[in-house]
C-alpha cells in the first residue's frame, strides 16, 4: 500500500510538472471547487464594495458636517430635517431619527434616540464587512471537505483493486485532496487579512462618528431647554484623514 501510494505521489507531481496548477485545477474541478470559486467572487465583490464605500469621506463627509452645523446654527430646523432626509452621511442618519416629527424632543429622548441610532449605524458598517468574515471561516471547511472526499477516492479505488491500485487509479483522489486544501487556504487567508483589516478601520471612523453625532445632537433644542431655541454651536471637530482609511 505505501508503494502505491508513493507511485501515486509521483503521479501527482508528474502531473503538476506537466500542466502546472491547471492541470491540477483541471482535474480536481467538482462540487467543492464550484463552491471555492463562488467564495472567491463573493469576496471579490465584497472586497471591491469596501473600497468604494468604507472610507472615512463617505461616512463622514467633512461636507455634510459642516452644512448640518450652518442649517443649526442658522436655526433652520426644516432645511436641516430636509437635508439629512437625503444626506447618506453617519451623523445625518442619527439625526435623521432624533429630529424625525412626532418624536418627542426632551433632551434624555434625544440622547437615547441618538445612542439608539448610532448603535444602527455602527452595526450595519460592521455587517457590510461581516460576510468577508463568513467566507474567510468557510473556505478551510469547504477545502477540507473536498480533500476529505478525494481521500475516499482514492482508497476506495485502491480497495475496489484489492490493494493493487496503480498510480494512475490513485493520483486524482490524491490530487484532489490536495488541491482543495489549497483553495480553501487561498481563499481565506486574504479574507481574513482584508476582514481584519476593515474592521479596524469602520471602528475608528464610526467611533468618531458617534463622537460628531453626539456634538451635533446636543446643538440642538430641546423642548425641556430653558428658552427652546437652539443653544450657541457646539464645534464637530473637523474629522482628520486617518492613516488607514482607504
Amino acid at each position: 500500500m505505501m508503494q502505491s501510494l508513493t507511485l501515486c505521489g509521483a503521479s501527482v507531481l508528474a502531473a503538476s510538472d506537466q500542466g502546472g496548477l491547471w492541470g491540477l485545477f483541471v482535474q480536481s474541478f467538482d462540487f467543492f471547487t464550484v463552491l471555492l470559486l463562488l467564495g472567491s467572487l463573493i469576496a471579490v465583490a465584497i472586497i471591491v464594495r469596501c473600497l468604494i464605500d468604507v472610507r472615512e469621506r463617505k461616512i463622514l463627509p467633512e461636507a455634510s458636517i459642516g452644512r448640518i452645523n450652518d442649517l443649526m446654527r442658522a436655526g433652520r430646523e426644516e432645511d436641516l430635517r430636509a437635508f439629512v432626509k437625503h444626506d447618506e452621511s453617519f451623523p445625518s442618519r442619527v439625526l435623521r431619527q432624533v429630529i424625525e416629527p412626532g418624536r418627542k424632543r426632551d433632551r434624555l429622548g434625544m440622547r437615547e434616540t441618538a445612542e439608539i441610532a448610532a448603535s444602527e449605524e455602527v452595526a450595519r458598517w460592521f455587517r457590510a464587512i461581516e460576510p468577508l468574515n463568513v467566507v474567510g471561516n468557510l473556505g478551510p471547511l469547504i477545502g477540507l471537505a473536498g480533500t476529505v472526499w478525494g481521500m475516499i477516492l482514492a482508497f476506495t479505488s485502491l480497495g475496489a483493486t484489492g490493494g493493487q491500485a496503480g498510480p494512475a487509479d490513485l493520483s486524482m483522489g490524491i490530487s484532489k485532496a490536495l488541491f482543495h486544501t489549497l483553495l480553501g487556504l487561498t481563499l481565506a487567508i486574504p479574507c481574513l487579512f482584508v476582514f481584519g483589516f476593515y474592521r479596524s478601520i469602520v471602528d475608528r471612523i464610526c467611533t468618531r462618528g458617534m463622537l460628531v453625532s453626539s456634538q451635533l445632537i446636543e446643538s440642538l433644542p430641546a423642548d425641556d431647554d430653558d428658552d427652546g431655541t437652539f443653544p450657541p454651536r457646539v464645534e464637530a471637530k473637523p474629522v482628520s484623514r486617518m492613516a488607514t482609511a482607504v
